[in-house]
């Protein structure tokens, strides 16, 4: 059977002279998921990204694609054969034009999708005889996305795959991915930090900060575990000690004590009904809302 985790990472660390882009980074993708990969600019999600495609070399730490180490040359090779990968800056050969860099690519790719070609040259409108140079960002996007998309991958990595693009062509491109995946069982990892985008098309989620994972793990499990617990008091809120798993934050507004809880909400309303507060409220979160904390709390 194949191996249900095509990515994996663990303890990564890479080291740009005085910057340590990553600290640790622990990142694990299983076989067929969407995985958002969300992170401030600068939080190490393209220096991760370039190490899985070995475009970088990591300064320590072990990281894995389809079970091969990246640091090695001859799986390095496979990884990319493998894998499609488009980058943030749209790198693509400006002397051609947008046909002739289709059959540039598709040269190298036995396994190339003309069908899949047909498609997205229709469905993203692809001017074929308009010169590389003279495309728009939003046609850069495209072209990059239907290269890594009918190379017959089974692995798809997407660095910031929407920026510069307005809503109605990131919406496309979105929509081009859920349908993609659904229908060739691809895994794809994009990095964002945008977040409504993984929100709509993720199933799954990693929350990277200062070059580490501070939250990841299924997109409707994190939904049902994280909450908000509110507890209101007759007169200024006390400053406690929560001892129940999953306490993520606690903050105070005058009468009223905020506990971010990422375990279920039952062991704190527990304790904080010791405490003696006037109401006891239980508010649901959302994806903005763990990510906002998490990075508020890692600062």
């Amino acid at each position: 059977m194949a191996d249900v985790c095509v990515v994996e990472t663990i303890g990564l660390r890479k080291q740009y002279a005085d910057v340590e882009a990553l600290r640790g980074l622990d990142l694990r993708v299983e076989r067929g998921s969407i995985v958002g990969f969300l992170g401030r600019n600068g939080a190490g999600k393209t220096t991760t990204l370039k190490i899985l495609m070995g475009m970088a070399h990591a300064t320590s730490g072990d990281a894995r694609v389809f079970g091969m180490p990246v640091n090695v040359e001859a799986s390095s090779v496979e990884i990319r054969r493998r894998t499609g990968f488009v980058s943030d800056d749209k790198d693509l050969y400006e002397s051609l034009d947008v046909d002739g860099l289709i059959r540039f690519t598709a040269s190298f790719f036995p396994t190339w999708r003309k069908d899949l070609e047909q498609r997205y040259v229709r469905q993203f409108d692809l001017p074929v005889g308009r010169a590389v140079s003279a495309l728009s960002r939003g046609m850069r996007t495209k072209l990059a996305l239907l290269l890594a998309l009918c190379r017959g991958a089974e692995l798809l990595l997407l660095d910031e795959p929407t920026s510069g693009l307005d809503p109605a062509a990131t919406e496309e491109v979105l929509q081009a991915l859920v349908r993609h995946v659904a229908a060739e069982e691809m895994t794809v990892v994009f990095s964002s930090h945008q977040i409504a985008e993984v929100d709509q098309i993720a199933d799954h989620v990693a929350i990277v900060h200062r070059g580490r994972t501070v939250i990841a793990g299924a997109l409707d499990d994190l939904r049902q575990d994280f909450c908000r617990v509110q507890l209101v008091f007759d007169g200024d809120a006390p400053a406690p000690t929560f001892t129940a798993p999953g306490v993520e934050r606690v903050s105070r507004d005058g009468r009223v004590l905020t506990i971010l809880a990422s375990a279920g909400a039952e062991q704190v309303i527990e304790e904080a009904r010791r405490l003696g507060p006037v109401s006891i409220d239980t508010v649901p979160v959302t994806l903005k809302d763990i990510f906002l904390e998490c990075v508020a709390a890692e600062e």
